[in-house]
């Protein structure tokens, strides 16, 4: 007999945080799901999710995957996930969408492009909106991300919204950054004026089949030869690919794998992922500063302070220690 609707949703908010982690270990898909939702809402448990997490992460790679709009990197992501899961790797999706301006949520448009892969258990795909957050990310990414490195995926891709100069933000998230870049995309220069060459350590000219391939390449080399780098520092290798058919995704993630050996022989890895762990932290604690500033807005000290001020009885750093010091 297969339960109702409403035994189904019951039997849903009994499970606890434990449970949750317990089956999402064990590659059930529905609890990575709850847990990431949990994630997104701010659910109240959402300290108890990160406390349970935290002993089984950090063993996945995280990969990001960037460029501006138009390069093709639902396709490249999907290309590289069939690309990776030939390696017998285990592969979850953050695929990062534009917000609906009516219900908020993801637009999805990245999940109609990776169908191929939905019915593969090795393979976890779930679309993030952005809901306002600029820098390419969901302000969730971070948590979400430990969610998918417990539940024992050997790799998870992130695949940002479209960027600009200051949509950078994946980098810092990041272990590998890919940047995607396209012919007849505008002149290659522009590149460097989006702001994304400074972010990349392995940039892939995609739709390679395509007139002007070798010259985004070119100039890419060119740039990159601008760049100050330290004496035995990696250097962005530049991979051409044909993400529709195929082409060069094993290059690709022969790229990916080498990126990873060098940080591990050179020691970044752990630079980024403790500066990584930095930010987080950062965030969060900002975060609950701005919640408890919130609660003392309207409060008349806060007029006075500011009456202060204007009338020079005060200045604007004295003023914010007292606020500081009441929090």
């Amino acid at each position: 007999m297969t339960p109702s609707s409403a035994t189904k949703g019951t039997r849903r908010r009994q499970l606890s945080v434990d449970d949750l982690v317990g089956r999402a270990r064990d590659g059930d898909a529905r609890a990575v799901a709850r847990l990431i939702s949990l994630v997104e809402d701010a659910s109240p448990s959402l300290r108890e999710v990160s406390a349970k997490l935290a002993p089984h992460t950090g063993n996945a790679q995280i990969v990001g995957v960037t460029g501006s709009p138009g390069v093709g990197k639902s396709t490249s992501t999907s290309a590289m996930v069939t690309a990776l899961r030939k390696t017998g790797k285990r592969v979850g999706i953050l695929a990062v969408d534009p917000s609906s301006p009516f219900s908020g949520g993801a637009l999805l448009g990245d999940r109609v492009r990776m169908q191929d892969h939905a019915t593969d258990r090795e393979v976890y795909i779930r679309s993030m909106a952005t809901r306002g957050h600029l820098g390419g990310l969901s302000w969730a990414t971070p948590q979400a991300l430990r969610v998918l490195d417990a539940a024992g995926c050997d790799i998870v891709l992130i695949e940002t919204v479209g960027v600009g100069q200051s949509e950078v933000e994946v980098a810092g998230l990041a272990d590998t950054t890919l940047v995607l870049l396209a012919p007849g995309m505008g002149d290659g220069i522009q590149a460097a004026k989006a702001g994304i060459l400074e972010i990349g350590d392995i940039y892939v000219v995609n739709k390679a089949d395509r007139d002007g391939a070798d010259q985004v390449a070119r100039d890419l080399r060119a740039m990159l030869s601008l760049a100050e780098r330290l004496e035995g520092g990696w250097r962005p290798p530049i991979v051409k690919t044909v993400a529709q058919n195929g082409d060069g995704l094993d290059k690709l993630v022969e790229a990916i794998d080498d990126h990873r050996d060098w940080m591990n022989e050179h020691g970044e890895l752990a630079v980024r992922r403790r500066r990584r762990a930095r930010d987080e932290i950062e965030a969060i604690a900002v975060t609950a500063l701005r919640e408890r500033f919130g609660d003392i807005h309207g409060d008349a000290r806060l007029d006075g302070l500011a009456d202060a001020v204007v009338a020079g009885e005060s200045d604007p750093y004295t003023a914010a220690d007292e606020v500081l010091a009441a929090l």
